[in-house]
């Protein structure tokens, strides 16, 4: 569970960041500075909560890799295996589809940012 939420939370704030940045790329020359001054703040921010967050999954692994070496003591090897895979597969779908929403989020926020500029 804990592995779910920080692999949402760090997708979350890639996908922010992300957007933030789009937004800073799409301002253009005329830009009032207050604008520009505001989205490099939040750029800023978001590069350091992405960075708390990977030392949090970090964690979260660490604890992971004690967890699975108590759960090996009780296992036969066939349901240890069974496990590995699932905790493992688990964490890259959800990474997965994550990432598939933000990008799909990131499209939409172009495809409106292209349409507006029409």
């Amino acid at each position: 569970g804990d592995l779910d939420k920080v692999v949402n939370l760090l997708l979350s704030l890639s996908g922010r960041l992300a957007r933030v940045e789009t937004a800073l790329g799409s301002l253009g020359p005329h830009a009032p500075a207050e604008d520009k001054v505001a989205l490099r703040e939040k750029q800023r921010l978001l590069v350091a909560q992405l960075e708390d967050a990977k030392e949090l999954k970090e964690h979260v692994g660490r604890r992971e890799e004690a967890v699975g070496a108590m759960v090996a003591r009780y296992l036969p090897t066939e349901q240890l295996q069974d496990y590995q895979h699932f905790i493992k597969m688990k964490s890259a779908l959800i990474t997965e589809q994550r990432e598939l929403e933000e990008k799909i989020k990131l499209g939409q926020e172009q495809l409106r940012c292209l349409r507006e500029s029409l």
